[in-house]
């Protein structure tokens, strides 16, 4: 802006002069008279500012033809140099009309009469074109009303279907209840009645003999005090008769009842029974943002089980960490019918496991929908080939190469450091300890050294890793340099067999004790994966983690009950604490347990984020933690692990990374995860080596780093 003026300042006056005079000395900005925009002055001054070629052209015309035979080129230098002079624009077409409005088809200026001609028709042709574009968005403004609506209704009925559910269970239970009490009061009137006749019957007697005896003994004392000697002659046999066969009569002085009648109702397992009643599922997951990623979304060998993940978001975009959303999925062929089977896995912290298995070959069409809406990108094109002629991939090579120890189908990845994924975190991280990342074990699969949704983990005085795969319902134990060396485990749930293991842990005798959610008990089994035991059955409603004190007792914390219970290891129970709330002896939805050297238990508590700490019998200690985070805080902690210093190491969840307290709770530092970040670490464990181990669920694997003390 400021060069143009100044050029149509230089061509009207035809010379520097004007310029040169505006310009302070020395000065290296010009300030434009009309815009007032200061510029930076070119290097070689006024004579390298670049020309209007459109004002040139204007004045070549003038020069051409001096009685100005184009009068609108008059105008328009007019106007410019009015324009230069920060006078108002008149109109060439009007005289004295001020040029106040601009039409945009024409690309020009003019006055309020001018909009009363041909510009009337382009301002009203534009606003057509406006109002057509504005017009076309209310069918889907109408079609996102009625769906919103009626997923408002839906919502608003199934609440009122829950009601009713709700107030019909409860009158039933309030009906079974008062038929218990009814039923009750009737045996207490039966047993009360049958007692009462024993009773009455026994004190009928007993008064009858009493009178007998009264009778007699007044009839004798008057015949004796008031009777002749003849008269007392006379009924002297016959009462002594009576006298004596009263005398030896045998009176039931003895009870033949007791008063022992007591109604002992046993209400605290049915007051837990009834906190625990019921539950509300529901999730804020929508379709729209959710995302389904995978190589199965696209291709598939045929004969092949495929699998892909759906990953539930909230409206904002935000990671969903709950489970039990209403998730569908649907093949169909070119002619719409099913073509496979579906099978969905909620793994119960946002996102779902989509399996299927194609056996023909072909192009079909995959469905997902979340709530009855499509996520993002679906239906998906599906195509399906011949195994033969999907290519190989570097990581199908390596699958097939055999390791030094014979066993195949794992290789351990040795650690690369690579930039920050997705979910590690931008803000800097205060005193931070510089570990790094030994190896990582693991991916999706189901094969061995692979991993679906692992949950505890822990190490062996022997030197071995072992790893709850909860939904493969599997143990896989590896040694401490990451080399497969077994598993074990068959779905089911029958004795010895695992339903979906979570917590883990290995006692002073190598035996692996194994929480299985599911099955809600507690597996014991060899260090080779035979079954010994299982205790807790008809105790645990959803054991998660578990760990062994130095008196050999089996500590395990029940996800749903909200307490921990504390077995000998026989099954016996020792002791159990906790309940469901916020205060020091509750929980809310506690997940991992661990013991230190003063035989303590530390507990992470996961909704109320935080760690509380328990002497040997459950008597509360003390408990760190709060949300957010900061430096000590927490979003949702789960694994922890004790070194031999006292010092706890806390595993947390929601903010994807691991932090070291000291033995009070005070916060220490972090574990430098960024070499390969942690998305929803859950179970952590100390090495024999003296290293970190801990399970990343998210990615599906578990790494190992360095730990300095």
């Amino acid at each position: 802006m400021f060069s143009l003026n100044f050029i149509f300042i230089y061509l009207l006056d035809s010379s520097f002069s004007c310029l040169q005079n505006y310009i302070p000395p020395e000065s290296l900005t010009l300030s434009c008279p009309v815009c007032r925009q200061t510029s930076i002055l070119p290097e070689k001054g006024v004579c390298a500012l670049q020309n209007n070629f459109f004002i040139t052209n204007l004045m070549e015309v003038l020069q051409r033809d001096p009685e100005c035979s184009r009068p609108e080129a008059c105008s328009v230098l007019e106007s410019v140099s009015a324009a230069a002079a920060g006078k108002p624009l008149c109109c060439p077409n009007h005289e004295g009309k001020v040029m106040e409005f601009y039409c945009e088809s024409c690309e020009t200026a003019m006055c309020l009469e001018c909009t009363e001609g041909e510009h009337r028709e382009h301002m009203t042709a534009v606003l057509k074109t406006q109002l057509d574009a504005i017009h076309s968005r209310l069918p889907q403004l109408t079609a996102a009303i009625e769906l919103v609506s009626e997923i408002s209704r839906q919502l608003s009925e199934r609440k009122n279907e829950a009601v009713a559910e709700i107030t019909s269970t409860f009158e039933e239970l309030e009906q079974a209840l008062h038929q218990r009490k009814t039923a009750l009061i009737t045996d207490l009137e039966n047993i009360c009645s049958a007692k009462q006749k024993v009773l009455q019957a026994q004190l009928s007697a007993l008064l009858q003999g009493k009178e007998h005896i009264q009778s007699s003994c007044s009839f004798t004392e008057q015949a004796l005090s008031h009777g002749s000697a003849t008269e007392v002659l006379l009924v002297q046999k016959q009462m002594s008769e009576r006298v004596n066969a009263l005398a030896r009569h045998d009176f039931p002085e003895k009870p033949h009842q007791n008063a022992h009648l007591d109604c002992q109702v046993e209400t605290e397992g049915l007051r837990r029974s009834i906190q625990n009643l019921g539950v509300l599922l529901t999730t804020a997951a929508v379709a729209h943002t959710s995302v389904a990623t995978g190589e199965g979304l696209r291709h598939a060998a045929t004969g092949q089980h495929q699998t892909i993940t759906v990953t539930t978001k909230d409206k904002d975009g935000e990671l969903v960490r709950t489970g039990n959303a209403v998730l569908k999925a649907e093949i169909t062929s070119a002619d719409g019918s099913r073509a496979a089977e579906t099978e969905i896995t909620d793994n119960k912290n946002g996102t779902y496991e989509v399996g299927y298995t194609l056996r023909s070959e072909g192009e079909y069409s995959f469905s997902l929908l979340l709530y009855g809406q499509p996520v993002r990108g679906s239906p998906f094109r599906l195509r399906a080939v011949k195994p033969s002629d999907v290519p190989q991939s570097p990581d199908d090579v390596k699958r097939r190469v055999k390791s030094p120890s014979g066993t195949g189908g794992h290789i351990r990845q040795k650690a690369v450091r690579r930039p920050s994924s997705m979910y590690s975190t931008t803000k800097k991280k205060e005193n931070p300890i510089e570990d790094e990342l030994i190896y990582r074990v693991g991916s999706r699969g189901r094969e061995k050294g692979e991993f679906t949704n692992l949950q505890g983990i822990s190490a062996s005085s022997n030197g071995r890793v072992v790893v709850a795969d909860s939904n493969n319902q599997c143990i896989q134990v590896f040694s401490n340099d990451g080399q497969f060396k077994m598993r074990f485990g068959v779905r089911g749930r029958s004795p010895g067999q695992l339903q979906r293991p979570t917590g883990v842990t290995v006692d002073v005798n190598g035996d692996i004790v194994v929480a299985d959610y599911d099955n809600r008990w507690v597996s014991i089994f060899s260090p080779d994966g035979k079954f010994k035991n299982k205790i807790g059955a008809g105790r645990l409603m959803g054991p998660k983690g578990v760990a062994v004190d130095k008196n050999g007792h089996i500590i395990t914390v029940d996800n749903k009950a909200c307490c921990v219970f504390i077995f000998q290891s026989n099954g016996k129970l020792v002791t159990k604490f906790g309940g469901r709330g916020t205060s020091d002896r509750q929980f809310a939805g506690p997940h991992f347990v661990a013991v230190n050297n003063k035989n303590e238990i530390i507990v992470t508590d996961f909704h109320n984020h935080s760690v509380k700490v328990y002497s040997a019998d459950g008597e509360f200690l003390f408990k760190f933690g709060s949300h957010g985070e900061g430096n000590g805080q927490f979003n949702a902690p789960t694994g922890v692990a004790v070194d031999a210093n006292g010092n706890i190491i806390v595993a947390d969840w929601g903010n994807s990374r691991i932090q070291v307290f000291d033995s009070t709770g005070s916060f220490l530092s972090y574990i430098n995860t960024s070499a390969d970040p942690l998305y929803g670490p859950q179970g952590l464990a100390l090495t024999s080596d003296g290293h970190v181990a801990v399970a990343d669920s998210g990615n599906h694997c578990f790494k190992v780093y360095r730990y300095l003390q």
